[in-house]
């Protein structure tokens, strides 16, 4: 029974699903080698509750699954008050893609370096 509703609270809660496609044993290694590379939030900088997203997604481009220029580190974290992963990467649905990823993150980033500025003075 608990199975069960965590396999429907996943299906339409979290938007998590069956793939057609199955991972590579490669990824574990891939994802872990990404991780030791790139271990702070591409947006944000944090290191905590890293996960690493794919830019195209995984079951729309399995065949850029291990690719590193697919690849990019956002968090969990909710370090300034937002999932990283979630609102950048899936534009807070984990059904969706961000096809500006790349672009989002660079601005972002520039926005909260100026925030640190800011918070100098």
């Amino acid at each position: 029974m608990l199975g069960k509703l965590k396999e429907i609270k996943e299906s339409l809660i979290d938007g998590k699903r069956e793939w057609k496609n199955k991972r590579s044993k490669e990824w574990p290694k891939i994802r872990e080698a990404h991780l030791k590379e790139n271990p702070a939030c591409s947006v944000c900088g944090s290191k905590v509750s890293v996960e690493v997203h794919h830019i195209r997604p995984f079951h729309l481009s399995p065949e850029l699954e291990l690719e590193p220029d697919n690849l990019i580190s956002l968090c969990e974290s909710k370090k300034y008050g937002v999932n990283c992963h979630l609102f950048f990467g899936h534009l807070g649905n984990y059904k969706t893609a961000n096809l500006h990823l790349k672009e989002d993150v660079k601005r972002w980033q520039d926005r909260f370096s100026e925030r640190k500025e800011q918070l100098k003075d």
